[in-house]
């Protein structure tokens, strides 16, 4: 399974692709908004820290606008993954740039009939909103599932990056699903190298290394 970090912190990313675990990373306009600088010199330091799929996202909301869009993205790199949102329009757009060789990865998506209709559409990755899926008392994973089952019944290419994951169970629940990637934020993926017992045992060894009588 493929790992992206969800950020465009360009110091979280620096700092964590040198663990060699970060395989891309996905970013949206809340997301780059965070971060209060140019989006063409923000993008361009993430081109070139992270060797992988690096999505960035249209904001039209009709095809014309959106393919325009995602041709200008695709120009700034060949690791550049165009995100659309999962609209009549989006589709429209996803099946225009797939014919044209351009790297979709379309996002927004809250049901299995809707991934299924992005695949069909050619759609590079579909991303599922598991998170906020939670947050309306739906079972997000249970949308990961489905995809995945979907998928493997028609032998669609199409990925499946488990989006909006909060937490290091969410993490978990998307590998033994089986998704292709897990897109999380810094702090998620800090949780997963973190445990209280490793944290405790390592205490342990270096008190008692300290109690070994040292030689000349």
């Amino acid at each position: 399974m493929q790992i992206f970090l969800d950020t465009a912190d360009v110091r979280e990313i620096r700092e964590l692709s040198e663990l060699g675990l970060v395989n891309g990373v996905t970013t949206n306009p809340s997301i780059i908004a965070k971060e209060g600088r140019p989006f063409r010199e923000i993008v361009d330091e993430i081109l070139t820290l992270v060797d992988g799929p690096i999505s960035l996202e249209v904001v039209s909301t009709d095809t014309a606008g959106m393919v325009k869009e995602a041709r200008e993205l695709a120009k700034l790199h060949k690791n550049v993954v165009v995100k659309i949102p999962l609209i009549l329009d989006g589709l429209k757009a996803v099946r225009h740039l797939s014919g044209e060789g351009i790297k979709t990865n379309v996002t927004l998506c809250f049901s299995a009939p809707q991934a299924l209709l992005a695949a069909k559409a050619g759609a590079t990755y579909i991303s599922p909103f598991v998170g906020r899926l939670d947050d309306v008392s739906d079972v997000g994973m249970d949308l990961v599932r489905e995809i995945l089952a979907i998928y493997k019944n028609y032998r669609y290419s199409t990925l499946v990056l488990a989006a909006s994951l909060r937490t290091p169970i969410h993490f978990l629940e998307a590998a033994l699903a089986g998704a292709d990637v897990c897109t999380l934020p810094p702090a998620v993926l800090r949780q997963l190298i973190k445990h209280p017992l490793t944290d405790i045992g390592l205490a342990g060894f270096l008190a008692d290394w300290k109690k070994v009588p040292k030689g000349a």
